[in-house]
């Protein structure tokens, strides 16, 4: 057994570039996992920084310096995310306290609905399901208050930590995308200079990080934007909220539209019951699905995501429950890391095989 690991380790890691490889993805992990909290800031300030980077490029070719580019680039910025805090966060946090306030009368409707049920089919459900069921839904409903209130309360404590984000994201933002260069340069010198499998694997995986970003902020906005239009013109209530809790579904892939089926299937039973509007609304919330999966997605990721189902399904269960929000939002370019990673890897054992073979 020993001999059998021993020759596996000499055939994948006798190259020293593949060792090279193997110790900076340690390390980044490392890094990444003990200091996740504490460097919040700086992920945030990075991706926003790719987010913006093709805009400063494409602002380059107008024959502008970098350093003007990036001033108007920040200053547009700045303008939009005052808009939407000043704007757009408001109303969203006003509909989430009032439904939170109608979720008794909601409730009610509900439980009469339910109630209903063990007459209707009494062969699959029985009494004691529909309580237990109702109370699950009392449970979380009661949940949801509670959070609306705690966060409330607690925003005066948080108010310090959040103007530390307020200050910190756009100074280091501002930075990142000036001195670009020069940052990587630096971080560049202390790497061992054997790295051309490392640099390999990065510049593919730095070219689909950016792609995937820019992809999924404006798929998060395209159908987040669409689905308020839709309700809207439908007039189901709550429409702003919905909208925006769509927009973010796509983070999960498959995982989040089933999800997020449930708030807008309640909404509309809630307003109109099993009636006509009740089937139109699903049908539109559909389309507006069909559309993302199967125009939206292939239009906006066709260079970014090569994946298959089954391994984007598996990357964002296994990072989101090591990182949370950011292994979710970072699975799929993570995914395509170890991919790289693979791919270079086979090629060096390729090489070294063939080698092998002309030597003897």
């Amino acid at each position: 057994m020993t001999k059998l690991f021993i020759r596996w380790f000499k055939r994948n890691f006798s190259d020293p570039q593949a060792v090279i490889l193997l110790m900076i993805l340690l390390a980044g992990f490392l890094l990444i996992l003990t200091l996740s909290e504490i460097l919040a800031p700086v992920f945030v300030a990075i991706v926003l920084a790719y987010l913006l980077e093709w805009v400063v490029q494409t602002c380059e070719r107008t024959k502008l310096t970098r350093s003007w580019c990036v001033m108007i680039v920040f200053s547009g910025f700045i303008g939009v995310a005052l808009l939407l805090s000043l704007g757009v966060i408001p109303l969203i946090w006003k509909q989430l306290e009032n439904l939170v306030s109608e979720a008794p009368m909601m409730l009610s409707k509900v439980k009469t609905t339910l109630e209903a049920l063990p007459s209707q089919y009494p062969n699959f459900i029985t009494v004691e399901q529909v309580n237990e069921l109702y109370q699950s839904l009392g449970d979380k409903m009661g949940g949801l208050g509670e959070i609306v209130v705690s966060v409330s309360f607690s925003s005066l404590l948080n108010a310090a930590a959040l103007l530390v984000y307020l200050i910190l994201v756009p100074l280091m933002l501002f930075f990142f995308m000036k001195d670009k260069h020069v940052i990587i340069n630096w971080c560049l010198r202390w790497l061992p200079k054997e790295r051309y499998l490392a640099n390999k694997v990065w510049i593919e995986v730095n070219a689909q990080i950016g792609n995937y970003i820019r992809g999924k902020v404006l798929e998060i906005f395209i159908v987040g934007m669409f689905s308020f239009i839709v309700f809207s013109f439908m007039e189901l209530r709550y429409a702003l909220l919905l909208g925006v809790l769509v927009g973010f579904s796509v983070l999960i892939p498959y995982i989040g539209a089933a999800v997020v089926t449930i708030p807008i299937a309640l909404m509309g039973y809630i307003q109109w019951g099993f009636d006509t509007q009740f089937i139109w609304l699903m049908i539109a919330y559909g389309i507006i699905q069909a559309l993302d999966g199967n125009v939206l997605v292939p239009i906006l990721f066709s260079e970014a995501v090569n994946l298959h189902p089954v391994a984007i399904i598996i990357a964002v269960l296994f990072f989101g429950g090591i990182w949370g929000f950011w292994g979710v939002f970072f699975a799929i370019p993570l995914a395509t890391l170890v991919k790289a990673v693979i791919t270079a890897w086979e090629e060096v054992k390729t090489s070294d095989d063939d080698e092998a073979v002309e030597a003897a």
